[in-house]
C-alpha cells in the first residue's frame, strides 16, 4: 500500500499535471475582441458570420459588437476603449473615423495587444494588417458600368456614407477619379454623403435630382446609400441608372425588379474569417501580409445566381 507521503506526492503531482493543462488549454483559447463600424445593415452580420466561423474553427472565443449608426464616431470609441480594459488577447477594428481611433491602439500596442483592422483601415501602421476589399479598384469597376450603361456621356452624381472612413474615402476617390481620367465626357456634378442611413440618402438623392433633371446616373457607395438612392429614384419616378455596393436582401430585390442597375458586393464573411485567422497568427508569431485582399464582384440580374457571384451576396 501507498503510504501517506507517497500518496499526497501523487494527488500533488496529478494537481499540477491538470493545472498545467489547464493553463495550455486557455492559451490556446484566444480573446479576439473585434469593433464594427455598426451593426445596423446585413453587411456587418455577414462579417460577423465570417467572423464566428473561424472562432468555431480555431478554438476562439470572439466578441463582435458596433454602434447602432456609422455616424457614431464617439459611441466606437467608447467600444473600442471597453474592450481594451478588458486586456484581450487582440482587437479587431473597422474605423469610422480613420485617425481618431490612433491614441487608442496605440494604448492597446504599448500593452503588446495586436491589432487587426479591417473592412475600413486606419492613417496608422499600428495594424499588423488590414482585410478589406480594394475600394478604389472596386469603385472604379462601378464607374466603368456606370459609363457602359449611360452610354459614356452625362451627368452623373455620388451617394456616400463619410469623408472620414477608409472606405468612404476611397470609393468616393475610385468612382471620381476614374471617370475623370477614362470618360472625359461624363461629369460628376454632385458629392453627397448621407452618413449610410437610407432616410438621410433618400432625401439627398431627390435633392440631387430636383437640382439635376438631366442626371444619367448615381453611385451609392455602401448598402444604406445605395439603397437611399433607389428609394429617392422611386419616390421622383426617375429614370436614372442606379449603381449600388454591397448586397444584401433589399438591394438584390431592387436588382432583380430593375430600379437598380447593378452593384459591387464584397465578400464581408471572408473579411470576418480573414480577419480573426490574421489575429491569431499573430499571437501565434506569424508575420502577416499589409494587406489582405478579400476581393469583389460586380452583380447584376444577369449573373446574381451564379455560383461564384451567389456564395458572396448576403441577405
Amino acid at each position: 500500500m501507498l503510504n501517506r507521503r507517497t500518496l499526497l506526492g501523487a494527488l500533488s503531482a496529478v494537481a499540477m499535471l491538470a493545472a498545467s493543462n489547464g493553463a495550455a488549454f486557455a492559451q490556446d483559447t484566444y480573446d479576439i475582441a473585434l469593433i464594427s463600424k455598426g451593426f445596423q445593415h446585413q453587411f456587418w452580420q455577414a462579417v460577423k458570420a465570417g467572423a464566428d466561423k473561424a472562432a468555431a474553427e480555431f478554438g476562439a472565443n470572439v466578441t463582435f459588437e458596433g454602434p447602432e449608426s456609422e455616424t457614431q464616431v464617439d459611441r466606437q470609441m467608447d467600444m473600442l476603449a471597453a474592450a481594451l480594459s478588458r486586456n484581450p488577447d487582440a482587437i479587431g477594428f473597422a474605423a469610422l473615423d480613420s485617425q481618431a481611433a490612433i491614441p487608442l491602439l496605440q494604448q492597446a500596442k504599448d500593452a503588446g495587444i495586436p491589432i487587426i483592422a479591417f473592412d475600413s483601415g486606419v492613417d496608422s501602421d499600428i495594424p499588423l494588417t488590414t482585410a478589406t476589399t480594394d475600394n478604389v479598384a472596386a469603385a472604379a469597376l462601378a464607374a466603368d458600368k456606370m459609363a457602359e450603361l449611360i452610354g459614356g456621356e452625362g451627368k452623373v452624381a455620388v451617394v456616400a456614407h463619410d469623408q472620414t472612413s477608409r472606405t468612404g474615402i476611397d470609393r468616393v476617390d475610385g468612382f471620381v477619379n476614374r471617370i475623370k481620367e477614362a470618360y472625359p465626357n461624363i461629369e460628376v456634378v454632385s458629392v453627397q454623403y448621407g452618413g449610410g442611413d437610407q432616410l438621410a440618402s433618400t432625401e439627398i438623392t431627390k435633392s440631387i435630382l430636383l437640382a439635376n433633371p438631366d442626371l444619367k446616373g448615381i453611385f451609392g457607395a455602401n448598402e444604406g446609400s445605395a439603397i437611399g438612392v433607389a428609394n429617392g429614384k422611386t419616390e421622383l419616378g426617375s429614370q436614372i441608372v442606379v449603381i449600388g455596393f454591397d448586397s444584401g436582401a433589399a438591394q438584390k430585390g431592387m436588382i432583380t425588379s430593375g430600379v437598380m442597375a447593378g452593384a459591387i458586393t464584397q465578400n464581408p464573411v471572408g473579411i470576418g474569417y480573414e480577419t480573426v485567422k490574421a489575429a491569431i497568427g499573430a499571437l501565434k508569431g506569424e508575420t502577416l501580409p499589409p494587406i489582405i485582399d478579400t476581393g469583389f464582384y460586380y452583380y447584376d440580374a444577369s449573373n446574381m445566381a451564379d455560383p461564384e457571384i451567389a456564395a458572396v451576396l448576403y441577405d
